[in-house]
């Protein structure tokens, strides 16, 4: 049995949406409102409509951005369309957190309320907007605006930040950093958002820079900018020297995977380059989700250009024709820089049917995240970009044999891609003599919370997390360093103790902690720590996608517990209720279709265990 939506048509912007993606309805099968002689006699859609299904988020955004919500008579119109089931479209808008099913003003301000902001005095700016403003979903004014409390909007290194978005025929989207309850006040009195802010870099102009040494320098929206600072050399050199000269280099490198499993980026592109199947697929992982963490939106907003090419040169060396970029919906300015930048490059011979005019075929498309952490797991992410509710797939098969629409797949997230032009231009060997024996090259740490200088860093493998932190300026004011939160919520707590651990893949695997993301967000003792556990706890809870019963309840049950915990009525005592969130991660880690569940509980696990958070009282 199917969902149908009985009477409920779509009104003339929505269909100018949904007809501004798909292209105006060819008959009324699909949706037209003339019916042709033929139409009477023939249907037609079927497997060509259905072969369009990956079109569905794109249009579901372009409903979102004109009308701000998604009506049952629009999503009816998709479905006729794209001749997909009602239930299976609604569970595919539903999953999403960036689409509303539900009558939604057109000026909505996602105010950031995750860890990092948290830091840095959210928990003020919310009540300041519940007195100032009105309680949280409330419309204030004349009802056409309201606000949301929001997760890890990716500006960490500003916060607190929020989002603006306002529908219509002219739909807007703007990040803010450093945002007081005056700008998110007059913003949703129809106020112009404040100006991005610039990035933080405080190594700029460091000639030891290889990832970041353009931020901050080149024009992001010119690639004559981008050319006069050595860029597409290693395209050039790719070329020229062809597939089997990149894979050799890259697999010499010892380049290992930036996105936390440290998988060996050459053997992973050997396997899809080898493979018989057609076509291959590309995809840069740049749903940058994992809170704490902002380096890939920092090179993509400011150095655009710099991951155009480095998919080109990783198209070419794996045979994919085609690449797919799948940006996550929180980052507004980086979705405009890179379909300038993307435009551009394809208009200068740097993509296309005809790179460089040796008759090599690449091409990027940009896709758009909504708001699910999940789809930072790849194979969720492949379901995602096919039009399918992102929830990870059994595995094996690999993507690397099946992947994308079932067929081999390169997926590496942006920080592993941009590695790959410096090693072209300077040699295999010579690029895995920077860092360690296991972890060559660089590295980027995203530093956030209560740091003297927030912003993102580089090094090389090897620095210690101590050495990290003095980059940065130490803990803010001096105040005492309570603890470190290294790789993000599904990362781990650091004591001061353990400030010597060296930021390797193999160090870290032995101290019992992981880099992730490059997440380094510090706490000092003015934090509420209680709160930053409680508010991981409800992340994990919201983000679970619910495949699998031991991530979907496990979650839940962890934050019931943390609850009772924090309000000071545990069930028996603090210890058995410890006992309890024990029992909780184990099955979680240990039963979990993918990563979400299995590392759910890791940070929370990591500061009870450490920190003494209850036994002491904590922060309240």
């Amino acid at each position: 049995m199917d969902i149908v939506i009985q009477n409920e048509l779509p009104s003339a912007a929505e269909r100018e949406a949904v007809d501004a993606v798909l292209g105006p309805p060819g008959t009324s099968w699909e949706g037209s409102l003339q019916a042709s002689e033929r139409d009477r006699r023939v249907a037609r859609g079927g497997h060509a409509a259905r072969a369009r299904r990956h079109l569905l988020l794109p249009t579901l955004h372009a409903l979102q951005a004109r009308v701000g919500w998604i009506s049952r008579g629009a999503l009816n119109y998709v479905c006729r369309r794209l001749t997909i089931p009602p239930a299976e479209a609604y569970g595919v808008a539903s999953f999403y957190a960036l689409f509303s099913l539900d009558p939604q003003p057109p000026v909505v301000a996602h105010v950031c309320t995750d860890v990092a902001c948290i830091c840095r005095g959210s928990q003020q700016l919310v009540a300041e907007l519940e007195r100032t403003v009105g309680p949280e979903g409330a419309h204030p004014g004349n009802g056409q605006a309201v606000w949301h409390e929001s997760p890890c909007l990716g500006m960490c290194e500003h916060a607190p930040a929020a989002m603006l978005t306002v529908a219509g025929e002219d739909p807007r989207e703007a990040s803010v950093g450093n945002v007081t309850a005056q700008d998110i006040a007059g913003m949703l009195a129809g106020g112009a958002p404040p100006p991005a802010p610039a990035p933080l870099v405080p190594q700029q102009g460091d000639p030891s820079l290889r990832l970041l040494k353009r931020v901050g320098v080149v024009d992001p929206d010119s690639i004559d900018s981008y050319r006069a600072h050595d860029g597409w050399q290693a395209l050039r050199a790719a070329v020229e020297m062809g597939p089997d000269w990149v894979l050799r280099e890259v697999s010499a490198s010892r380049l290992m995977g930036r996105g936390g499993a440290a998988f060996p980026t050459g053997r992973k592109w050997e396997a899809v380059a080898r493979n018989a199947k057609r076509p291959h697929y590309l995809i840069c992982n740049a749903d940058e989700s994992e809170p704490g963490t902002f380096k890939d939106r920092v090179i993509l907003e400011n150095d655009p250009f710099f991951i155009v090419e480095a998919m080109a040169i990783a198209g070419i060396a794996t045979g994919c024709e085609r690449g797919y970029l799948y940006l996550r919906g929180e980052y507004p300015l980086c979705w405009d820089r890179l379909v300038n930048a993307i435009t551009v490059a394809r208009s200068r011979g740097f993509l296309g049917q005809d790179i460089l005019g040796q008759g090599i075929a690449f091409d990027i498309e940009l896709r758009k995240g909504a708001g699910a952490y999940i789809c930072g797991e790849e194979t969720a992410l492949f379901n995602s970009i096919e039009g399918y509710r992102g929830e990870p797939r059994n595995k094996p098969p690999f993507p690397v044999d099946e992947g994308l629409f079932d067929k081999p797949t390169v997926i590496n997230n942006v920080e592993t891609l941009v590695n790959v032009p410096g090693i072209l231009m300077e040699g295999g060997l010579r690029y895995a003599e920077i860092g360690t024996e296991g972890s060559t090259g660089t590295r980027l740490f995203c530093l956030s919370g209560r740091v003297e200088r927030p912003g993102i860093y580089e090094a090389p493998f090897g620095i210690t997390l101590r050495e990290v932190l003095e980059l940065a300026g130490g803990v803010k004011d001096g105040r005492p360093l309570r603890t470190i939160m290294l790789g993000g919520a599904a990362g781990r707590f650091v004591t001061p103790d353990e400030l010597d651990v060296e930021m390797s893949f193999e160090a870290t695997r032995r101290a019992g902690v992981s880099m992730g993301s490059g997440v380094v967000m510090v706490v000092d003792d003015t934090v509420d720590l209680p709160a930053i556990l409680m508010r991981l706890a409800a992340f994990f809870r919201d983000e679970s996608c619910g495949q699998c019963v031991p991530c979907r309840v496990g979650t839940v049950r962890q934050e019931e517990a943390l609850a009772r915990l924090v309000d000071g009525r545990p069930r028996g005592s603090v210890e058995q209720e410890y006992a309890l969130l024990g029992e909780i991660t184990q099955s979680m880690r240990d039963a979990s279709i993918c990563g979400l569940g299995q590392t759910a509980a890791d940070a929370i696990e990591s500061a009870l265990r450490k920190l003494d958070v209850f036994e002491t009282g904590g922060r309240r």
